[in-house]
């Protein structure tokens, strides 16, 4: 049963679909900057998108993998119970020699409206993946199944991708330059942090094609000040 904001009078559907609306308009630098400014670590290292072009943005549904003993294992035939808005991130322990996403869970996430895809590891088949433009965001891709070498260890559990901890229902966005997750209680912190970081660079942007100069600009609309944290960042 959907729950009402008094304050708001929106449900919390309306809120979190804001929200991803809030986080598609922006950029992956720009949330990268407002993470550093309120001193979370949210930039995932080495997880980058199989085509440039790809956009990702939705809410965190995760998955541990572990490396199999005196069983076989299973790869999990979990993608049948997601759907729009969801992400899916499995943590493969950055596993590069064998995958755990590939054609046949690329088709099914796709005709489910999945957001996405987000892997610590490698994928496999990524000619399905550009043909439909479903985002799939690895460390790379290789054609060795993980079928018998990983099995699933958990599901909906807080896992590392890039180095960073994702926990369930983050808020995800990927783009070119990369994946950023923010922790989903402090969503609204880091969207107001990054809308402004992105409307003072934009400012900045539009006086430097006016004719002043790059310094005057940064200097106007306090540039160096826009990510500065007080804490440094890490």
């Amino acid at each position: 049963m959907l729950t009402t904001d008094p304050a708001a009078g929106r449900t919390a559907a309306d809120q979190d679909a804001l929200r991803r609306s809030r986080l598609a308009a922006l950029s992956t630098s720009g949330v990268s900057d407002a993470l550093d400014k309120l001193g979370i670590p949210g930039q995932a290292l080495g997880i980058a998108p199989l085509d440039r072009t790809f956009r990702l943005v939705g809410r965190a549904w995760t998955l541990r993998y572990g490396p199999v003993g005196e069983d076989r294992g299973t790869v999990g035939d979990y993608i049948d119970d997601l759907g729009e808005g969801d992400v899916v991130v499995l943590d493969n322990q950055g596993r590069l020699d064998a995958t755990v996403w590939g054609d046949l869970l690329t088709t099914t996430a796709h005709g489910r409206h999945v957001a996405g895809t987000v892997i610590d590891g490698v994928c496999r088949d990524v000619d399905r993946s550009l043909t439909l433009g479903y985002p799939i965001f690895s460390r790379g891709n290789w054609m060795r199944t993980g079928k018998d070498r990983v099995r699933v260890e958990a599901v909906q559990v807080p896992v590392s991708v890039g180095g960073i901890r994702v926990e369930p229902g983050d808020l995800l966005l990927g783009d070119g330059d990369g994946l950023v997750a923010i922790p989903a209680a402090r969503a609204d912190e880091v969207l107001d942090a990054a809308e402004e970081i992105e409307r003072a660079e934009q400012a900045i942007r539009e006086a430097v094609e006016a004719g002043s100069s790059l310094r005057d600009a940064r200097t106007r609309f306090r540039y160096h000040d826009l990510q500065h944290h007080e804490g440094g960042t890490r």
